[in-house]
């Protein structure tokens, strides 16, 4: 089945939550690992990808090559939410679950996000510079879901 969204989608959906939430805007390192669990834990849970755009195993933790790029201006600092692009095609199921992501990992900084990714089995099985695959996030980040 082909994913629904895109990864660019689901960041999107995130740079506006913590906008709208006036927290700290999400720095590109941040995203990333919040992208990652969403991909991940969605696989854990409905064994089928958020999105169809591979995750690969960098130095700093997991990484949608394509959105670090989109983003890679920023630098270390907050990304703003694009205001034309309004996340409110999320459906609400997709949207309740990215929400429970954000409560859970979003309350982390960046640093310790990739400390956290760093322990993570897949991450460590893929090593670095190579893909992720949907199957090892599905098998390792089952471990983060509170029935299992």
């Amino acid at each position: 089945m082909t994913p629904k969204y895109s990864a660019s989608d689901i960041a999107n959906y995130f740079l506006f939550k913590a906008q709208k939430e006036d927290q700290e805007l999400l720095s590109n390192l941040k995203l990333q690992k919040l992208i990652y669990y969403a991909q991940g834990l969605h696989l854990a849970i409905d064994g089928e990808s958020l999105f169809g755009e591979t995750i690969v195993a960098w130095n700093y933790g997991p990484v949608v090559p394509s959105l670090y790029y989109q983003f890679k201006e920023y630098g270390a600092g907050g990304i703003p939410a694009d205001e034309k692009l309004n996340p409110s095609y999320i459906d609400k199921d997709t949207a309740d679950f990215l929400d429970e992501v954000y409560e859970a990992f979003g309350q982390f900084s960046a640093i310790r996000l990739m400390e956290i990714t760093h322990s993570d089995q897949c991450w460590q099985e893929a090593g670095i510079g190579n893909v992720i695959s949907c199957d090892s996030m599905r098998r390792c980040l089952k471990k983060y879901l509170k029935n299992d």
